[in-house]
């Protein structure tokens, strides 16, 4: 099974524009990772600056912000992470959770998906 690359638009805050982005669908990472100047030139704010471990161990500092990102004709509020040179551009579980969509595991295809409930 490849990798699954996917298109999705990260908005402004005042939500009167938006900048495009292909990104790797990564169910390893919890946040999405955006280019920075792609999230500058929106205008989304810097909210704080969080410490990630990478996967060969290292631990590395960047900014994070709230932006609302649309995929598949669904949107949804998400954490953004501003990616740096020499970082994967990847969405993650945290933006495909709000925006209802999963991997396919017999296709490797993003789909839509169903919310649970637990009874």
């Amino acid at each position: 099974m490849g990798h699954t690359y996917v298109k999705i638009k990260v908005y402004s805050p005042d939500l009167s524009c938006f900048d495009e982005a292909e990104l790797l669908v990564d169910t390893g990472s919890t946040y999405t990772w955006v280019d920075g100047g792609v999230l500058e030139r929106l205008g989304v704010k810097v909210r704080k600056v969080w410490r990630f471990r990478a996967i060969d161990g290292r631990i590395i500092e960047r900014r994070i912000g709230d932006a609302l990102v649309e995929c598949m004709e669904e949107q949804a509020p998400t954490v953004v992470v501003f990616a740096e040179k020499g970082d994967r551009k990847v969405l993650g579980v945290h933006a495909l959770e709000g925006l209802r969509l999963e991997i396919d595991p017999s296709t490797g295809e993003l789909r839509k998906s169903e919310a649970s409930l637990a009874l």
